[in-house]
């Protein structure tokens, strides 16, 4: 087995990379891209680092999409060794960023680097679109590049995110789509006053309870074939001023939908807020829409993705809209078909990170896999 991927998979995780800092990521993976033939640009924005490499201007646009930023490590001292030296043990590999997604951006390179060794003259044009923004705000990042390429008129025709997907093996699992992400802030007004005489106050957490029954009892939509129903979760709610001979004057209730294609962000809003009025509250919301629901169906990547899963590693794949929003938001505003394809995301984000050394290798050649079907000597392009 190559050791090509693994090498760049831990010399990634040694580039100290929280977001928004990409640590140098870039100039490492670009200097390997030159070296292929790419051309490189740089739409760096608000402090984040952006990189738009392509290698071609031929029609259809393939496009790897991913991240060099991490989540911060979190404790040291229950890290069972440096977060970023990267380990290996038990056949994992431990580091920050491992698995969410520096071994997907090592495979996206090696697979490319062995791709246009062997197809130098290959149809349409191969990208990256790598941020060092998407753990963090998410404000000067892909967005900034998406907004960049839109304005120029370039679209992509197909586009593999790195987003770790996998379940217990790499491929078992991958994604065609993501949940669309609307949050509320509510402000249920009332009247403070002393506890003791509540006919001189009107106490919001009262006043609210009702409505939040309802709120939670409904069924926003039934899903469809590719979505679970749309979700609609309270994540913390606050009033008071700390006493306990007090009633408060607000509530404050944050909330959030995950919703599929079945909903609009205007009409969950719109039923929300027939609810709070029929139960004749006094209330303030400010809403934030986080993304949209994109949706890749069966179909031309989808089925090629699955294709080289089965030629790589044997398995028939999942199709799964399931988990947080990815970048693959963004990216849908300027390409039809986008999937995310990556290892197992069983310790994403928390400590001693790792990814499965045995599937570094094999993720890089489903990329390959992928790259010969679409852009290859036998493909339809």
């Amino acid at each position: 087995m190559s050791e090509a991927t693994l090498a760049l998979t831990r010399q990634l995780i040694s580039t100290r990379s929280v977001t928004p800092v990409d640590g140098g990521c870039l100039e490492t993976i670009g200097a390997r891209l030159a070296a292929a033939g790419f051309t490189l640009e740089r739409i760096d924005a608000g402090g984040v680092s952006n990189l738009w490499a392509r290698r071609g201007s031929a029609a259809p646009l393939f496009c790897f999409a991913g991240h060099t930023d991490v989540v911060p490590t979190g404790p040291l001292d229950q890290w069972h060794s440096d977060p970023f030296e990267p380990v290996i043990r038990d056949g994992m590999l431990y580091g920050r960023g491992a698995a969410d997604m520096k071994a997907s951006l090592a495979a996206f390179v090696t697979s490319t680097e062995r791709f246009v060794a062997r197809c130098p003259d290959h149809a349409g044009s191969i990208a990256f679109l790598l941020t060092s923004d998407e753990e963090g705000d998410a404000i000067d990042g892909t967005v900034r590049v998406v907004e960049t390429l839109a304005t120029r008129g370039e679209r992509l025709d197909y586009c593999v995110v790195g987003e770790p997907t996998s379940v217990t093996r790499v491929g078992d699992m991958i994604k065609n789509g993501r949940r669309g992400s609307l949050s509320g802030r509510l402000t249920v007004k009332g009247v403070q006053g002393h506890i003791a005489y509540p006919h001189l106050a009107k106490n919001p957490i009262h006043l609210f309870g009702p409505a939040l029954a309802e709120l939670a009892a409904v069924t926003w939509d039934e899903g469809n074939e590719y979505f679970p129903p749309t979700s609609w979760q309270i994540s913390n709610i606050k009033a008071g001023t700390g006493a306990t001979n007090v009633i408060p004057g607000t509530l404050e209730v944050l909330f959030n939908f995950r919703f599929s294609t079945a909903s609009t962000p205007d009409g969950l809003k719109a039923r929300l807020t027939d609810i709070l009025d029929r139960h004749g509250l006094d209330y303030d919301i400010v809403w934030t829409l986080g993304g949209r629901p994109f949706l890749t169906p069966r179909g031309t990547l989808v089925d090629a993705a699955a294709a080289a899963i089965r030629d790589v590693t044997g398995l028939t794949t999942e199709l799964s809209t399931t988990g947080g929003t990815s970048d693959g938001r963004f990216i849908a505003d300027i390409c039809a078909q986008v999937v995310e394809i990556g290892p197992s995301n069983a310790t994403i984000h928390k400590l001693n990170e790792c990814v499965a050394v045995a599937d570094i290798e094999p993720l890089s050649r489903i990329y390959e896999n992928l790259l010969d079907r679409l852009l290859g000597p036998d493909s339809a392009a």
